[in-house]
């Protein structure tokens, strides 16, 4: 099959809907299938199957900043794009997000497949309702990533939705052979902002001991009030923005990787990404996390927004070297029920299905 791809947010920007998108495109083009990735790039593409229709824009949403391209020449560059592949079925992630991802649905000419990430609430489809409406009867299937993401595109838009889970890369190395910090190492990957719960990790690490170090990557509107904060702390090294290629060897690095996020995660893919890489996580129970990760089996997980039992948490893991070991090889085993090939052969059982009823 000749498949199209389309994200609403720069690709060239780090994401969970990127980092799907292009995770499923390697995977679909490993089972033969000629795949191409539609979307903004502030910058070269990632990859060379990356058609790239322009910078972005940052825009709030579902408590985040989403970096999408309304302008339109994008939309011009979408359109043109859907002329010329002449693909045999169209994937658009979030389709409803402004941009591109709409102008693709507006302007339909091939069997489209929508895919919802988003979980909580959304202000554009409540304001958008008759349009998300008419729009969603222009998708031939649909797919959310979760039970709270088909909650969210139900209560706003209606119609039915094949639940499928997001997926993670397998390195068939194995991790539990490299090389750990010699300090006690706890990662936090994230964008910086409220509900990623950076702020509880911080005040967690004043009930931890002296030793104990962290390393804080990614960036965000909540950077410069947390870093002045926790200026006082040596033990605090700020990364900024990493690549892909870094963060993953940090995750070999650290003993620990915390997710101490609020609530707004529709799916636990950065816990994936993190026990394949071997290292122990300590997050909170929130339901897109406690789904991934099985609470004391795969992850030792707290409740959101308690500093003091995340601290707990995270002095229990890192003092435990058995725990750890423990979580590690679980956790091991647990990546194999989601990986981005398993989750790539229900894609494309789901677009030959299209292409039969088409």
């Amino acid at each position: 099959m000749r498949i199209g791809l389309i994200c609403p947010y720069s690709l060239t920007l780090p994401g969970g809907v990127q980092g799907q998108v292009l995770s499923l495109a390697r995977a679909l083009r490993l089972r033969g299938h000629d795949v191409r990735v539609l979307g903004p790039c502030d910058g070269p593409p990632p990859d060379p199957g990356v058609t790239p229709l322009g910078d972005s824009l940052p825009a709030a949403a579902n408590g985040s900043v989403a970096p999408i391209a309304p302008d339109p020449s994008a939309q011009l560059r979408m359109i043109r794009a859907l002329r010329d592949e002449r693909f045999d079925v169209v994937n658009v992630h979030e389709p409803f997000a402004p941009g591109v991802a709409q102008t693709a649905v507006v302007f339909k000419s091939q069997p489209l497949v929508g895919t919802f990430h988003a979980a909580g609430e959304s202000a554009a489809y409540r304001w958008l309702n008759p349009v998300v409406r008419w729009m969603s009867r222009r998708l031939d299937a649909r797919i959310a990533v979760s039970e709270e993401a088909r909650a969210m595109a139900v209560t706003a838009v209606g119609g039915d939705y094949e639940v499928l889970f997001n997926g993670v890369e397998l390195d068939e190395s194995d991790p539990t052979g490299s090389m750990r910090a010699s300090a006690p190492t706890v990662l936090f990957v994230a964008r910086h902002e409220e509900r990623k719960g950076l702020a509880v990790l911080l005040e967690a690490m004043t009930e931890l001991p002296p030793d104990v170090r962290l390393w804080v990557a990614g960036e965000g509107p909540e950077t410069a009030r947390l870093r002045t904060r926790a200026a006082g702390d040596p033990r605090i090294e700020w990364l900024g923005r990493i690549s892909d290629v870094e963060k993953v060897e940090r995750l070999r690095t650290a003993q620990v990787f915390c997710a101490p996020s609020l609530g707004g995660e529709s799916f636990g893919v950065v816990l994936l990404e993190a026990m394949a890489a071997g290292a122990a996580v300590v997050a909170t129970e929130i339901p897109g996390y406690a789904r991934v990760a099985r609470p004391d089996r795969d992850a030792v997980l707290v409740p959101p927004g308690d500093p003091m039992a995340l601290a707990r948490a995270l002095r229990e893991v890192l003092a435990d070297e058995g725990l750890r070991s423990s979580l590690v090889a679980s956790g091991r085993v647990r990546t194999g029920e989601f990986s981005m090939e398993r989750l790539a052969g229900h894609y494309e059982a789901i677009f030959e299905r299209v292409l039969r009823r088409r």
